[in-house]
């Protein structure tokens, strides 16, 4: 990313439409079609994968899945997989997604989708559909036999289940896929509806010349088919659970860290397989996206672990990671990466060395640029390296908006410290606090570095209320949306402006005829 480049945070749940999240349909190209009228180079997205525990895309059912919430019934609608009165029925709120009742509503319709399918696809359809099986059957076939079981055990977590499903007894597995055999074949079908709308709306933005940066979490979820396929990668206990667990220490979002609950790396296991897991998991997700967010990156060189039986990740310890050791194989596998480095909070600096050596940027958020330490950090822009990706706030942030209204960061602090906060930020960006987005969206794309990232609340200046996530919370994260028309041709055209003024609006040269 040596260019100047700037693009906007938005997964896909949060679009518009009728059906109660956001989907790969009309309402996606319409962003797209917002993301190229402003002259934007990027769309970035969180984990595309399906959601489990709070609903969290860093907390999925597997790495390699996507989810088949984000399929659009109108599509298949348009296709003849559904009527147009199955979909008449829809009534949901326009500004959260309530995923229990998404769930409750799409699940059938995708049945019905599989079915029509069964009944009436043509020789070309069916064949399209079981070759997508054959190319991806390393993941998909644990994947749909995983889902299958789950939905036969009501959701409980794989290490509840029966011993022979539990240690993977190859008789045990076998009978598992003749008695679901219908369920496992309609589980396939949503993953081949789902990469196949992906996978239209991906080259649909790359014929505007908008690539997609997509995200990979550090860590997989405990209730996975990925831990479940491949136990001997994960620090288990014989019982199944997570002997030792993922977090971070206490920091800016909590006092008592955060404690995440993934099963921790064997990373010695990991490395006797030349890192093979890693590379597919990487190459997969290199099939989705043009660049990739490493989530947690400085779990790579230390990680932070809690022992299984604690609650909080106040006792836990630094363990070192992989290092070098994994990113040499991926790159002897797969070609220099398109990484961008998560590297917040305790970033040590054994961490920038491993991150600099291979060339990958690091990324800044504004709303940390202000505190009583700013003078010398590297979240004020006047600090910043060209090989930065930098944002007014991310997913883990409040909005912009608000940060500010709130008081400028958490309740801990002393009133004398947020207001010198809130003081040094208005002299930095130079407004008076009534357009606080604006005046952080002008100031980082602005600056030198070479990729700025706003999320669409701050374009839209909306508040607290449109959070993504706030860590530790339980409950109540992940869940916001924007309604069709929020953006108005006023924001689009003030964004274009900064954009174009600042050297980042993407060169009509860049489209292409692809899609």
């Amino acid at each position: 990313m040596s260019q100047r480049q700037s693009g906007i945070l938005l997964h896909p749940t949060s679009l518009p439409g009728r059906y109660g999240i956001g989907e790969l349909g009309r309402e996606a190209l319409a962003f797209v079609d917002f993301l190229d009228e402003t002259g934007q180079s990027i769309w970035q997205v969180l984990p595309l994968g399906p959601t489990g525990y709070g609903d969290s895309p860093y907390q999925c059912f597997s790495a390699f899945a996507g989810n088949p919430l984000l399929v659009s019934l109108d599509t298949l609608a348009e296709e003849g997989l559904l009527e147009t009165a199955d979909l008449a029925r829809a009534s949901f709120p326009p500004d959260a997604v309530d995923f229990g009742a998404v769930i409750a509503f799409k699940r059938p319709l995708l049945a019905k989708a599989f079915s029509t399918f069964e009944r009436t696809a043509t020789v070309s359809g069916r064949d399209l559909f079981d070759q997508f099986c054959r190319d991806e059957a390393a993941w998909l076939d644990d994947f749909a036999l995983f889902m299958a079981l789950k939905d036969a055990h009501a959701g409980a977590a794989w290490n509840t289940w029966e011993e022979g499903l539990l240690a993977r007894d190859p008789e045990e597995l076998a009978r598992a896929r003749r008695d679901h055999a219908a369920a496992i074949r309609a589980v396939q079908f949503a993953q081949f509806l789902f990469f196949e709308q992906w996978t239209r709306l991906h080259r649909t933005a790359l014929s505007r010349g908008i690539s997609v940066m997509g995200d990979i979490p550090i860590f997989v979820a405990h209730d996975s088919s990925d831990v479940w396929a491949r136990p001997d990668l994960f620090a288990l206990a014989a019982d199944g659970s997570a002997a030792l667990q993922a977090g971070v220490p206490p920091d800016y979002f909590s006092a008592t860290g955060q404690h995440w609950g993934n099963p921790l790396y064997r990373w010695d296991a990991l490395a006797r397989t030349g890192y093979a897991w890693w590379i597919e998991r990487f190459r997969a997700s290199l099939r989705l996206y043009d660049s990739v967010r490493l989530d947690h990156f400085r779990g790579f060189e230390a990680y932070w672990e809690i022992p299984g039986g604690e609650t909080t990740a106040v006792n836990g310890r630094w363990v070192k990671g992989p290092g070098h050791a994994l990113f040499d194989a991926l790159q002897a596998a797969l070609g220099p990466l398109p990484i961008v480095a998560e590297n917040l909070g305790v970033i040590t600096p054994e961490v920038e060395a491993l991150r600099e050596g291979y060339g990958w940027p690091g990324m800044a958020i504004l709303q940390f640029a202000f505190g009583d330490d700013s003078q010398a950090n590297d979240f004020l822009p006047h600090n910043y390296p060209r090989n930065r990706v930098v944002y007014t706030g991310g997913h883990d942030n409040d909005t912009t908006v608000g940060w500010w209204t709130a008081g400028v960061g958490d309740s801990t602090r002393s009133e004398a410290e947020v207001r010198r906060e809130r003081d040094f930020a208005l002299r930095y960006v130079g407004g008076d606090g009534s357009e606080v987005h604006w005046d952080f969206i002008r100031t980082v794309i602005a600056s030198v570095a070479d990729v700025v990232i706003v999320p669409l609340q701050d374009v839209l200046g909306a508040g607290t209320e449109a959070r993504m996530n706030l860590p530790g919370r339980l409950g109540g994260n992940w869940h916001w949306r924007f309604r069709e028309g929020a953006v108005t041709p006023e924001m689009a055209a003030r964004l274009s402006m900064l954009t174009r003024t600042f050297g980042r609006k993407r060169k009509e040269t860049e489209r292409t005829d692809s899609a």
